[in-house]
């Protein structure tokens, strides 16, 4: 009531101060009052239009210099790991020689490798790949170096996996585990990531574990509703199905891109172009020797596995014969059966080649040992009947001593450096000597008008000798049986 009153009075005010037409106005204004001392903690900042919708900047965030009075440069911390080997055969060097390869490999994957021990044993421990009194020592070494994973050097059954890291507390990997994920950083092609992604799965899946409720997720039998016989497809056995659905599919895929490659050997066949395969053991410089034969600008780096994609260049023979040049996925001692496999695909490069240029690092401690694995590999992809050179290759920082060892055990062999030059041309002469020859000699004089049976003559053959005439071209060359019955019409009839 009394404030009903004080209002009428306060309208009957303003209807007195101002006239009719502005009297809306100071009523605005009088609503509208703003005062800093009532409203202002109230209401906060005031901006125009403008202001509200500009963008302002926080102080404070920036990373330069002048916003930042500290700047602290964090490294990414590589994964610290402490490798294991078991010497069951051969001598101490044998054994440190593939601890040391191992530990290259956790290099090239990206670990520090902080600690390697290695235990004399008959054959690995079937529970714990090396002793339940061993792994309480590991476990002690992986505490005072702080290592988070251990590495061994052999391939472990599911069961050594999980029960040496119920010792350890850290995370433990085998030697395959540890190629793979190699594998799996250099992959660069789509058919050698589907290769790897094969080779993975075929490892994980004897692997696969499953904790608590998860193994029996879903209920089957009966005919539903409450009263079930029991559990159905548990979760574990969900996983294994699907991951067997993702290998046939990457089968598939890889039995597709592998059509694709048949039928461009068919067409290098069809043309009669020889071809010549690049193997050896990792890291012993196969795409140095690719890049210094054809120029190819293949990537070359002091890692193992740094080029996984199969490389196909052209190249050319001192006496003008053209042959195709194929590098192929390095190898090395141990390599599972399963990799073998999922590469075969990328091997066969090896076995329908016409000669195999066995590259092997001149400068390794034990360079007969790379021979008999890369060796073995070979033999497994069906490839023993093709001729071989044994290319021994960094011969600028090999032991002499070791290089007249190899040459003399080796019949077949070369000593080169990719890296200066040195024994190349010998090696492109020696190519072009065991290179398979055309078998027909002919000579033929070629009208003018025909000259692609001179241009096949050069590709597909061998040209011994080539005169103009004014007939036609008078070729004398050593050719294959089609390109000999083409060319028979045009053989004179004095050299029948």
């Amino acid at each position: 009531m009394t404030s009903s009153s004080s209002s009428s009075q306060a309208t009957k005010r303003l209807a007195h101060t101002y006239p009719e037409g502005l009297r809306a106005d100071a009523l605005m204004e009088e609503d509208v009052a703003w005062s800093h001392e009532i409203d202002g903690e109230r209401d906060g900042d005031q901006f125009d239009r403008s202001e509200r919708a500009a963008l302002r900047r926080v102080a404070g965030l920036s990373t330069e210099l002048e916003d930042v009075t500290e700047v602290e440069y964090r490294q990414l911390r590589l994964e610290q790991v402490v490798l294991v080997g078991v010497w069951t055969s051969g001598t101490v060097q044998d054994a440190e020689n593939s601890l040391a390869e191992l530990a290259a490999l956790a290099e090239t994957a990206g670990a520090v490798v902080l600690d390697g021990v290695i235990q004399r044993r008959d054959k690995p421990d079937a529970a714990t790949y090396i002793g339940s009194g061993k792994a309480d020592e590991l476990r002690d070494i992986v505490l005072e170096t702080g290592a988070d994973t251990v590495i061994c050097d052999g391939e472990l059954s599911p069961g050594q996996l999980i029960h040496l890291e119920d010792i350890v507390k850290v995370k433990v990997i085998d030697r395959t585990a540890l190629i793979l994920d190699i594998f799996a950083q250099h992959a660069k092609s789509r058919e050698g990531k589907a290769q790897v992604a094969l080779a993975q799965m075929q490892y994980m899946l004897p692997r696969l574990r499953g904790w608590g409720q998860s193994l029996s997720r879903q209920m089957g039998g009966g005919s539903g509703g409450l009263a079930t016989r029991g559990p159905g497809e548990t979760k574990i056995e969900t996983d294994r199905r699907r991951i067997r659905e993702k290998m046939a599919k990457m089968r598939r895929e890889i039995a597709d891109m592998k059509t694709g490659r048949e039928i461009k050997r068919q067409e290098r066949r069809r043309h009669k172009v020889p071809s010549v395969a690049i193997a050896g053991y990792t890291n012993a410089g196969k795409s140095s020797l690719l890049n210094r034969l054809t120029g190819a600008g293949v990537l070359v780096e002091n890692a193992l596995f740094a080029t996984l994609d199969p490389t196909v260049r052209r190249a050319e023979t001192p006496s003008g014969r053209l042959y195709t040049l194929a590098d192929t996925v390095g190898f090395v001692r141990h390599l599972p059966h399963h990799l073998v496999e999922a590469f075969r695909s990328t091997m066969e490069e090896v076995g329908d080649s016409d000669l195999i240029l066995h590259v092997v690092d001149g400068s390794h401690p034990n360079p007969e040992e790379q021979l008999a694995a890369v060796r073995e590999v070979i033999r497994d992809v069906g490839a023993t009947g093709v001729p071989e050179i044994v290319v021994i290759n960094k011969a600028d920082a090999a032991d002499p001593l070791v290089l007249q060892r190899l040459l003399r055990i080796e019949k077949h062999s070369i000593a080169v450096s990719a890296r200066t030059g040195r024994g190349i041309a010998e090696l492109r002469a020696l190519i072009d000597n065991e290179l398979p020859r055309p078998s027909v000699e002919i000579e033929a004089l070629v009208p003018y008008t025909h000259g692609k049976l001179v241009a096949r003559a050069h590709t597909e053959g061998e040209v011994i000798s080539e005169e103009h005439t004014a007939e036609g071209t008078l070729l004398k060359a050593r050719v294959h049986d089609e390109l000999a019955a083409d060319l028979a019409p045009y053989v004179p009839a004095a050299a029948l």
